[in-house]
């Protein structure tokens, strides 16, 4: 697994060989990144973080900072050791917290992000928790925009009032939804 673009191009990244976690392929990640352009100067926020390599990708590509969420310490870890060996510490929060708790406390102190990527583990409904979530606790910028991968068996069916999806790209067996929030007539 490498970053795929961007000043780290290259960089090979590290990811426990015996983890059931699923990371996001270089291709999909490449694949990304084309589709959102540029990220310069944004602040992103990777959920379900895993091995981090899509957050650190965010920062080869200048991204101004990522915030990393992943509830499992294991993998937390290794994200700070990616960070780490990135030369990202400074551009970069690493928290080891179940997404919601996260979300609600990002909301309490007003952080905000222009990308919020959502990759939960397959199967397991957090789609449209996730989505809940964002609306309950609105944390994108004007024109930001939140890109979800999920697989093709689990689309999100019940959108939550403000939520519009804007694209949906499908590639093999992953979708990319990306979606915006409209709350309060933003």
């Amino acid at each position: 697994m490498r970053i795929t673009g961007g000043e780290s191009k290259g960089r090979t990244l590290n990811f426990p060989s015996r983890s059931t976690s699923r990371p996001t392929s270089d291709f999909l990640r490449e694949t990304l990144f084309n589709l959102l352009g540029d990220i310069s100067g944004q602040n992103f926020l990777d959920l379900f973080a895993g091995s981090g390599s899509v957050g650190l990708e965010a920062l080869s590509r200048k991204a101004r900072k990522v915030v990393f969420v992943e509830k499992n310490k294991s993998l937390s870890g290794i994200i700070l050791r990616n960070v780490s060996s990135c030369g990202y510490a400074d551009k970069s929060v690493v928290i080891s917290t179940d997404f919601q708790i996260a979300l609600r406390g990002f909301f309490e102190k007003q952080c905000r992000f222009d990308v919020i990527f959502s990759d939960p583990p397959y199967h397991q409904g957090l789609i449209e928790e996730t989505l809940k979530q964002l609306v309950k606790f609105p944390l994108l910028l004007k024109d930001g925009i939140i890109v979800l991968q999920h697989s093709d068996k689990e689309k999100p069916s019940e959108l939550p009032d403000g939520i519009f999806i804007t694209d949906q790209r499908k590639y093999g067996e992953n979708f990319l939804t990306f979606a915006r929030i409209e709350i309060n007539g933003r």
